[in-house]
């Protein structure tokens, strides 16, 4: 009888095991190769807007590489590693730290560098060394690289306490350090110093840890061909240019505005930007244009002073010359409505100039560029940047070798001579983080021109979207594929 039982039992373990098993492999099913039908990647969807974009864009650019499709999943931040042992996902293009303990986990080559700071609000006492976190109000993403600092600070310091979240975003934390319902969040420098726009009030107290690259994690079994694809295309975007070019599309406006500057910028756009928001759009319209981006080209010549006079007597909202005022066709440059059609215009003028080589976002930075200095002047620095062994259809490359042009060793072998080229660089850089902010203030504009491209993201609409693949291809057998990005949550 009783080995009658224990038959019985063993057969109902037996179901149970079973029953167990399907249930996983229904709900886990096994991941096909990257090869067979598309590249899977995992993001974390509760960094900053940046970060997200960043990640896709490179994950879309290393898809093209190996003319897969994509598909990418958006988690929080504590369930990648979950995600990749899991087999849900073929890694995570969210970067992970190359200094940090990651058991299971394989590592790509570092991309970014990154070091993780104390943001604090500088209204309240700052704290000067990693003691004084004790006892505070310290919010961070739950399985974040901040939180994973914190942890192996709690070796050194073990009354440090903090709150994981899971449902917020690095900015969300952010703005609590900002309005004073936290007292500190850790964050790397590229996060704070986009926020910082936004909160004048914030203020990094010092780095945790040295700084560390950041590269993709994939799981300890992934395929050694991946692994190798992913060295080659790191090798390869580095020589090219390319990651610096996405690095400074997506960060490399971050350190640009005062905090002081930056506080007036967002006053203003209460008080002053609704007296002329129609005739920027109207503009934007007519050109097939965001009208934030004129806007932002207006602020920076003219904080949105239709009467501004420079003693060059460079005049009016957008600030035109005689010559360009002529050139437009403009009666009067203190004419609100004909100074911001005619800069639009004019900004177009020279877009429709450029090389067909040079490419958004990088077309719209070296137009403004123009705007600015004078064409031939942009012309002697895409030269300079050459000889020089750069990139002259890149803004990364090109900013670099701009404020050149006041050098006589340099602007006396070039074509058009001396030129204020730095001031260049301040006025696009100053007009990216102005049309940034403004593109986050205003949300998604109803009346924004519709493009095939698009300069920034929002979180309703990711300029990443908007980019279409003209590499990627379907696979054999999957000829009906439509897209070559795909989006899941």
């Amino acid at each position: 009888m009783r080995r009658h039982i224990i038959i019985v039992r063993l057969f109902q373990l037996g179901i149970f095991l079973s029953l167990m098993l399907f249930g996983y492999t229904h709900l886990h099913k096994p991941l096909a190769s990257w090869r067979s039908e598309a590249l899977v990647v995992v993001i974390a969807q509760d960094s900053t807007l940046s970060d997200e974009e960043f990640s896709k864009q490179l994950a879309q650019q290393f898809a093209e590489h190996l003319s897969i499709p994509l598909k990418i999943i958006l988690v929080p931040a504590e369930q990648l590693e979950t995600t990749l042992r899991q087999h849900r996902a073929h890694f995570s293009a969210s970067g992970f730290r190359l200094d940090q303990k990651n058991s299971g986990l394989l590592l790509g080559p570092g991309y970014l560098t990154a070091v993780q700071q104390v943001a604090f609000n500088q209204n309240q006492d700052a704290p000067r060394h990693l003691n004084d976190l004790a006892g505070k109000r310290i919010a961070v993403i739950a399985g974040s690289n901040h939180e994973k600092a914190l942890i192996a600070l709690k070796e050194q310091i073990p009354e440090l306490k903090w709150e994981s979240r899971s449902t917020e975003t690095v900015e969300d934390l952010l703005k609590e350090v900002a309005q004073g319902s936290l007292d500190y969040t850790i964050a790397n420098h590229e996060q704070i110093s986009q926020m910082l726009n936004y909160y004048e009030n914030l203020a990094v107290a010092f780095d945790i840890g040295k700084s560390s690259k950041l590269a993709w994690a994939f799981p300890s079994d992934a395929d050694n061909d991946l692994i190798t694809e992913t060295e080659q295309f790191f090798a390869e975007i580095t020589k090219n240019g390319e990651l610096n070019k996405l690095l400074d599309r997506y960060y490399g406006h971050n350190d640009r505005l005062a905090p002081l500057d930056a506080a007036a910028f967002i006053e203003q756009t209460s008080k002053i930007l609704p007296k002329y928001r129609a005739l920027f759009e109207k503009a934007g319209k007519t050109i097939n244009e965001d009208w934030r981006l004129i806007a932002a080209m207006a602020y920076q010549e003219s904080r949105w002073d239709p009467l501004a006079t420079s003693f060059t007597n460079v005049r009016g909202m957008m600030m035109l010359t005689e010559a360009t005022a002529d050139q437009m066709k403009v009666t009067n440059r203190l004419d609100s409505r004909e100074s911001i059609m005619a800069g639009a215009k004019y900004l177009e003028l020279i877009k429709s100039q450029l090389p067909p080589q040079v490419e958004e976002p990088e077309r719209t930075w070296m137009a403004l560029s123009a705007y600015n200095q004078g064409q031939g002047h942009l012309e002697d620095a895409r030269v300079l940047t050459q000889r020089k062994g750069g990139n002259a259809n890149t803004w990364v490359d090109v900013k670099k070798w701009l404020p050149s042009l006041n050098n006589p060793v340099y602007f006396e072998k070039l074509k058009h001579g001396y030129a204020r080229g730095g001031e260049a660089v301040i006025f696009v850089e100053n007009i990216r983080a102005y049309y940034d902010m403004l593109s986050r203030l205003t949300g998604e504009a109803a009346n924004a021109a519709p493009h095939d491209y698009q300069l920034v993201s929002t979180r309703d609409k990711p300029a990443f979207s908007l980019r279409m693949p003209h590499k990627a291809k379907a696979l054999p057998g999957n000829e009906s594929t439509a897209s070559a990005y795909s989006l899941s949550k």
